[in-house]
């Protein structure tokens, strides 16, 4: 591995602590299938489909996880240079702002800096992920009905994520030797949501002519 990605996955620079998945348990193996395929250098859309046997909402719930977890990573090797100062507003250039909105304190959406909506976006996907209600870890039982209405809005804003860092921040991710990195990871997600059609196509907008979406 390269300094530039050992810089990537450095712990020290996670945004959020890693979700893992428990050992021995059905999501672990799928998570352990999903890795191998990208290991082996298979076509990323390829890579992306339900393998043979295998529930659909099983295998969208570990990509979640794993894209909350690579994402996080993303960000948090850039997150010291997303301030309040250089960063006044969520945005993705001057054609794009992102506005938070949740159930409890931003009920209406709310202009906010980029590492105040980044660290409300985190704490309100680690809430959903780790809420058995909607990611149920055990065998046999059934995943609710809203299930993938709240995986499209966690995509969508992850989404955000990748938006907000390639207009604003893909310098300092070329400083750092690692755009290679951050695209196979954006190329993954790209084709992941667009395989079970999980984010509109509107929302992929901001970055739909980049050559890496092609």
């Amino acid at each position: 591995m390269s300094h530039a990605l050992k810089q990537v996955f450095n712990k020290d620079k996670t945004f959020r602590p890693k979700r893992k998945f428990e050992p021995g348990t059905q999501r672990f193996e799928l998570h352990k299938k999903a890795q191998a395929s990208l290991n082996a250098g298979l076509d990323l859309k390829v890579a992306v489909q339900l393998p043979p046997g295998e529930e659909q909402n099983d295998w969208v719930a570990v990509h979640v996880v794993d894209f909350f977890n690579r994402i996080n990573l993303i960000y948090g090797t850039i997150s010291d240079y997303c301030t309040e100062q250089s960063c006044p507003v969520m945005s993705g250039g001057p054609k794009y702002e992102y506005r938070w909105q949740d159930e409890h304190k931003y009920r209406k959406p709310t202009a906010l800096s980029a590492p105040q909506y980044m660290n409300l976006l985190m704490d309100w996907i680690e809430v959903q992920i780790n809420n058995e209600d909607i990611f149920p870890t055990n065998v046999g039982t059934p995943f609710p009905k809203n299930f993938l209405p709240v995986v499209k809005k966690i995509l969508s804003r992850l989404f955000r994520v990748f938006v907000h860092v390639y207009i604003h921040h893909f310098d300092r991710i070329t400083q750092m030797g690692s755009e290679a990195h951050v695209n196979t990871c954006y190329k993954h997600f790209y084709y992941f949501v667009k395989e079970f059609n999980l984010i509109d196509t509107k929302e992929l907008e901001p970055l739909v002519s980049a050559w890496w979406a092609q």
